[in-house]
């Protein structure tokens, strides 16, 4: 018989064995153990585990990365809107719950299960565990298309959004990419990349056991001062990308740049099965071009190297269009408890929902190749 748990932690639990296990790293438990172990969640964070279960017979069907929060940071779908509207009602907003990777605006599963009537339970008990504590809300972010769908069936409520990925269509160099560019694009990335060879920039590639101990406290050194520079606090600590290089070693490429000896600079990228996964970035030292030639170009020459098909950039980042990055589509499905606020909320993103539509398409008509390639 299918029963359902919850947990406040992420040790001493096993995940599904479903297909396409190995396609998205970022639900690796080893990835959840990282961000608990090292304190980036938890307890003062405003990031409490809450992952949901569903055994039959001790063996685990199903699974979803649960939270609840205590602020809506770190999230990359924004609701700050709602909760200011809850609080000016009297209504509490948090805690709410969250289904996703925490600081991860990965698209990617969410019902994490085989069997589709194993994930109607579960969200049918999610649903419960809103009902029966008189929590306001729970957000499910960035689930893929069938994840999604399921989600409308179910009638929670739907919110799109855009990011850029690049896609590698078997090119055999960065060359033959280059040649899928209108004549500026591609003359702006050689100049770009141009400007860096000339600075004598030595830029280098490690994955795996290349990586040592001191590369991930330089990267973290280079990612605290981002953060700085934008007058803002690091999520992640320090602990949690030295538990990723322990535990998910094989699943990481660092980019480091250095000059006149000294390391400047360094990207954090995680790589799953078919896709790169740009995460983080930093520099110690302003270096024209360089943000562009560690966070995209290394990572397409990476990709066509390793014959992978996809590179993820993140989130936001028209600058990307020109570097030949391609618009798709996002998703976020939400639960509001209250109905006034539901329906409420459901105009909002009908509203919004057009206007992302509209720009979906500008964005498709700024493409940065030829005609003939499109």
């Amino acid at each position: 018989m299918l029963e359902i748990f919850s947990s406040n932690t992420f040790h001493n639990i096993t995940l599904p064995n479903v297909e396409n296990k190995q396609n998205n790293p970022f639900l690796d438990l080893n990835f959840f153990l990282a961000l608990e172990d090292s304190n980036s969640i938890g307890k003062g964070t405003g990031w409490i585990a809450f992952p949901i279960i569903a055994k039959d017979n001790n063996e685990t069907l199903g699974f979803m990365p649960v939270f609840l929060k205590e602020h809506s940071y770190g999230e990359y779908v924004f609701d700050w809107a709602w909760a200011e509207a809850f609080q000016q009602h009297g209504l509490n907003y948090y805690p709410k719950m969250l289904c996703g990777i925490p600081f991860t605006p990965i698209t990617g599963p969410r019902i994490y299960a085989q069997d589709i009537e194993v994930k109607k339970i579960l969200i049918k008990a999610l649903e419960k565990i809103l009902k029966d504590h008189n929590i306001s809300s729970c957000h499910i972010l960035f689930p893929d298309e069938k994840d999604h769908l399921l989600l409308n069936e179910s009638k929670w409520l739907s919110r799109h959004g855009v990011q850029f990925r690049w896609e590698n269509k078997n090119y055999n160099n960065f060359d033959d990419f280059l040649a899928t560019l209108t004549h500026n694009k591609r003359k702006k990335i050689k100049q770009e990349r141009k400007k860096v060879k000339n600075s004598n920039v030595l830029i280098t590639k490690k994955t795996g056991e290349k990586i040592e101990i001191e590369d991930i406290d330089f990267f973290y050194k280079c990612y605290c001062n981002t953060y700085r520079e934008h007058h803002s606090t690091p999520y992640l600590t320090n602990n949690f990308f030295h538990r990723l290089l322990k535990t998910m070693p094989e699943k990481i490429l660092l980019v480091e740049a250095e000059f006149e000896n000294e390391k400047v600079a360094s990207a954090f990228n995680i790589i799953g099965s078919d896709t790169l996964y740009g995460r983080y970035w930093g520099a110690l030292k302003y270096i024209p071009g360089l943000h562009f030639e560690l966070c995209y170009y290394q990572g397409q020459e990476f990709c066509i190297e390793k014959e992978l098909t996809f590179f993820e950039g993140g989130a936001q980042g028209e600058h990307k269009l020109a570097r030949g990055f391609e618009p798709f589509s996002t998703y976020s499905n939400h639960y509001i408890s209250n109905v006034d606020f539901k329906i409420a909320i459901e105009d909002f993103l009908s509203a919004e929902s057009g206007k992302i539509h509209e720009y979906s398409n500008e964005l498709d008509d700024r493409k940065p190749f030829k005609k003939s390639n499109s």
